[in-house]
């Protein structure tokens, strides 16, 4: 496992999502189960764990705190804030509000700081300049090293670099998922020297090829039951991806995971995808795409074969949607 850079913080090539241990992809895993995956990453050399404090709500937070409570001084984690977390999936990135819950995240997480803390959404009603201006002071205090965005607009992410420099942005991205190309946030990541974290770097599970049609969604806690890419008919209408990602793999014995795993890696040296998974197996798997050499010649067959591909369906749901950076 090499590493590289998110700003000025040096992490595993690969990082580890944490979110679907305890919330979002379905129900919570047994707490001993999600210990065991974590610290079983950090033994085959990842050193970057994400979390936030929305996740459960919070019960993720303390998972991962106790998980890495061993090797604390040994690992990078990153947290988030901007959820009101009061029943409405509304936003609220308030100073005053950060300043109450980075106490309460360090709390759960056992630690005295916080190596990267994001906002997790921008709130329009709060002048990003102000939430700089808070992490600034935080990291002056010594209680957060790194600052860092989810989901931000390019406008954004300079707007407030300029008040207190930017680690890392965090969006999704994939092969299936290619909006920040087109929307200038890499190009504004590349122009300031931020690093970028792709969540989803599977498609949110589908790339992995294991999920079809017959696939099963709860309502009550999976968020994917209501995401448009995740019915059964898109789902049907989206596998020639599949498809093409196990006829690409075949020939060198990587799994459609790897493949999506490694042509992310190979796009800049300053991202970093962060997989989650609750399984051993899975992530293995996904920890073996960092041995997946793709050539210049294998990336442009990769994007000559999507360029004659449809992605289907729209990535969250409308409410999600709305909260993503447009300005």
């Amino acid at each position: 496992m090499k590493t590289r850079k998110l700003g000025g913080l040096e992490v595993s090539e690969l990082g580890f999502g944490c979110m679907s241990i305890t919330a979002n992809y379905g129900p919570p895993a047994d707490r001993a189960q999600g210990i065991r995956v974590i610290r079983d990453a950090f033994e085959r050399g990842v050193t970057f764990f994400d979390t936030a404090e929305v996740y459960g709500p919070y019960i993720n937070e303390e998972l991962v705190g106790e998980a890495l409570a061993p090797v604390r001084d040994k690992v990078a984690i990153a947290t988030k804030f901007g959820f009101a977390i009061d029943g409405t999936n509304g936003l609220d990135s308030r100073p005053e509000r950060i300043r109450r819950v980075v106490e309460e995240s360090l709390k759960r997480l056992g630690t005295d700081r916080i190596d990267l803390y994001y906002q997790h959404r921008v709130d329009l009603t709060v002048p990003i300049e102000d939430v700089a201006g808070t992490v600034k002071d935080l990291i002056q205090e010594g209680k957060v090293l790194h600052f860092g965005l989810s989901e931000p607009s390019a406008r954004t992410i300079r707007r407030a670099h300029a008040v207190q420099r930017v680690a890392a942005i965090q969006t999704e991205y994939s092969l299936m998922e290619r909006s920040p190309e087109r929307n200038g946030v890499l190009q504004a990541c590349e122009d300031l020297g931020i690093g970028f974290v792709p969540w989803g770097p599977l498609g949110q599970g589908f790339l992995a090829g294991k999920l079809n049609a017959r696939s099963a969604f709860d309502p009550k806690t999976d968020l994917r039951s209501g995401f448009p890419r995740f019915s059964a008919d898109v789902m049907t209408a989206n596998q020639p991806i599949i498809s093409f990602l196990q006829a690409f793999g075949a020939k060198t014995g990587a799994s459609p995971a790897q493949i999506a795993l490694a042509w992310l890696m190979a796009q800049k040296p300053w991202i970093v995808p962060i997989p989650g998974t609750r399984s051993l197996a899975h992530l293995s798997e996904n920890l073996g795409s960092v041995n997946v050499e793709l050539s210049p010649d294998d990336l442009r067959q990769i994007e000559t074969a999507f360029a004659k591909l449809t992605v289907h369906g729209g990535r969250m749901n409308e409410l999600q949607m709305s909260q993503i950076g447009k300005d």
